[in-house]
């Protein structure tokens, strides 16, 4: 019984018409598809008569399809989209940190011990050049005058003239010319004619371990080039003198202070943190936050701000290293590194320089939003400045990571990292020529210190702006550079000059604090519901039709395609046992195809609705019923009555 249950069942399924998901063709498949699903578009297509009406439902159903995919593109591209918001609230603020900082780093009376070879050097340059004596003539020197004084400075880094920018030199130590070879870098933009002649001076650095290889430097003033060469030779005398000696030759805050408010109540040093910095010396921070107390200002306005008068002594001044006087100042935040050579702003002697605010803070979103950094700690930078990340810091800290492997020392302007030490002639006679390669190679971004670093997420701005007046006035001036010499007269012996002196207000103009953020335009519920939306618009679609068309167009698709695959791969697997056997494939079995092919027949009975569709068979043998007389139709009278044959004849 349960074989020809399964032959019965094999014989209806091979005579029914196959459809839904069981359909043998993708073409069947889709007419299926088409004729049950709920969007109304693929349905026109094969109700729809006549080839013009069924054509223009194709076209405005693929139309549809295409738009939903546009626009659902665009959505997923713009999903990691920010939107900006800006917040002003009032309140009571903070009040920044303030370094303020000497534009001369050390007083030069302290450090004529240490420079004075240079500064002898210095002096001979300018006057052979230039014809600048001090207290004589200006008669240029005779090269015999230089070779009766040799000198280790001009030896490491020779001052040379160059003639029309061309590769003849005049070596200013010798006084002979030469062709020289070298990669040539002009230091400046705009051409400065110095002296009676067209020439340029500059100088020459060449590689310790390989003389051929060299580097031009130019300059189309010479006064640059004086301060360039300068400044290399100040920083190798520098890098080997301790830091305490160093911060012993630079300014004290009692020095550099002499009267000091802040919100309207005296203050003094007590408030200032003293830190030194390569190239300013000592500098001193208002309101550091190093005792844990960050002081704040409940009201704006110049009175209610920081004031401080600074005492510059600008005799003291180191003629060769900086030429122009007063301070530098910087306002950043207590866990931020002032970088007072990048972004200080100066003030000026003899004036009072007021400095309004604005604080903003601002935060933007990481990854994926934008490529920032919360911490900094998934860069791979070694921070050596101690403070909140920064791009600066990071920009710094690898350059001076690069130094220490390029070149096996640091540069002085920098922090040390640990287990390195400063360059200088003695160990590392090669330092300069490496450095100005290595800072060649990063400022062409060649260095991969910018692809590395990266912005960060949050920070603090103070947006500043300056104003200067004229101070002391002519009429108070008198009075009060007296009483300020008295002040600072157990210090000084000398009356104070307004040329020695600086006047800086640093305040809040307001006290509003704007907060500029990103938040994220979308969110996967509103992602979910754009899609919807677009679903529904084009197409009269939900997410059921979604599910439905993946089944159809994904599932049942390679359902179909895979079972003609395993159908061929059956054929050929019996046609090859066949061969072997060397039996002959008999007539009665033909190919089949289709829903005739058993491979597509599975065990399930037809329902009742595909039973309705069962065509017309010859009827199968059965067992016949009882002959029970019983079941027989018989009229209930054996004969017709007379009258009813009468109504028969009528």
């Amino acid at each position: 019984p349960a074989a020809g249950k399964a032959r019965i069942a094999a014989r209806l399924k091979r005579s029914l018409p196959v459809r839904g998901p069981q359909a043998p063709t993708l073409s069947e498949l889709m007419r299926w598809y088409c004729l049950n699903t709920n969007t109304h578009g693929c349905r026109r297509i094969v109700v729809s008569r006549g080839r013009l009406r069924r054509l223009l439902w194709i076209l405005l159903t693929l139309s549809a399809v295409g738009l939903i995919l546009w626009q659902c593109a665009e959505l997923l591209l713009n999903y990691y989209s920010a939107s900006v918001s800006v917040t002003v609230r009032f309140q009571n603020l903070p009040f920044p940190a303030v370094t303020i900082c000497n534009i001369n780093p050390y007083k030069y009376s302290s450090m004529k011990d240490y420079l004075s070879e240079l500064d002898k050097e210095t002096k001979k340059a300018l006057e052979t050049f230039y014809g600048f004596s001090e207290g004589k003539s200006k008669v240029r020197r005779s090269a015999d005058e230089w070779n009766s004084t040799e000198s280790d400075f001009f030896q490491q880094i020779p001052l040379l003239k160059f003639e029309d920018f061309s590769r003849t030199v005049t070596d200013l130590r010798s006084g002979q010319k030469r062709k020289i070879e070298g990669s040539v870098f002009h230091k400046d933009s705009s051409i400065v004619n110095s002296g009676d002649s067209n020439d340029i001076i500059g100088f020459q650095l060449c590689d310790a371990n390989n003389s051929s290889e060299c580097a031009l430097y130019t300059f189309s003033s010479g006064v640059n080039a004086i301060q360039e060469w300068y400044k290399l030779h100040y920083m190798n005398i520098m890098a080997q003198i301790p830091l305490e000696t160093k911060e012993r030759l630079s300014y004290s805050a009692d020095d550099l202070l002499l009267t000091c408010f802040f919100d309207g109540l005296s203050c003094d040093k007590r408030h200032f943190t003293r830190f030194h910095h390569p190239l300013h010396g000592n500098c001193y921070t208002f309101n550091s936050g190093k005792n844990g107390t960050i002081l704040s200002t409940s009201t704006g306005g110049s009175e209610y701000g920081l004031q401080v008068v600074l005492y510059i002594d600008e005799a003291d001044y180191n003629p060769f290293l900086v030429t122009s006087t007063g301070a530098k100042i910087m306002v950043h935040d207590q866990n931020e590194y002032p970088f007072i050579e990048d972004i200080g702003t100066e003030i000026e002697t003899a004036a009072a320089t007021s400095i309004g605010m604005h604080f903003t803070r601002s935060h933007k979103l990481s990854k994926p939003y934008s490529d920032c950094t919360e911490t900094g700690a998934d860069i791979p930078v070694e921070n050596l400045y101690n403070k909140s990340y920064s791009l600066q810091i990071c920009l710094h800290s690898c350059f001076q990571k690069a130094m220490v492997d390029s070149c096996g020392c640091a540069q002085y302007a920098q922090p040390l990292p640990a287990g390195a030490e400063y360059c200088n002639y003695k160990k590392n006679p090669n330092w300069m020529y490496c450095y100005y390669k290595l800072h060649e190679k990063f400022v062409k971004e060649q260095l991969g210190c910018q692809q590395i670093c990266k912005d960060a997420c949050s920070f603090k701005e103070w947006a500043l702006t300056t104003s200067i007046a004229q101070w002391p006035s002519a009429v108070s001036e008198d009075w009060m550079l007296r009483v300020l010499s008295w002040d600072k007269g157990q210090k000084i012996n000398k009356k104070l000059n307004k040329t020695d002196l600086a006047n800086l207000m640093v305040f809040y103009k307001d006290l509003n604090e704007r907060f500029i953020s990103e938040n994220p335009t979308n969110t996967l519920v509103i992602l979910l519901s754009n899609f919807g939306g677009q679903l529904g618009l084009w197409m009269s679609c939900s997410v059921v039709c979604v599910i439905e068309i993946v089944e159809v167009f994904f599932i049942d698709s390679l359902s179909i395609v895979m079972r003609r695959q395993w159908q061929r791969t059956k054929k050929w697997w019996n046609n090859r046992k066949k061969d072997q056997s060397g039996k002959l494939p008999q007539a009665g079995d033909p190919e089949r195809q289709g829903h005739d092919n058993p491979v597509c027949v599975d065990e399930d009975l037809p329902t009742f609705n595909t039973a309705l569709r069962l065509p017309q068979a010859s009827p199968l043998p059965r067992t016949p019923p009882p002959n029970y007389s019983t079941l027989r139709l018989e009229t209930a009278f054996t004969e017709q009555l007379p009258d009813t044959l009468e109504l028969g004849q009528r």
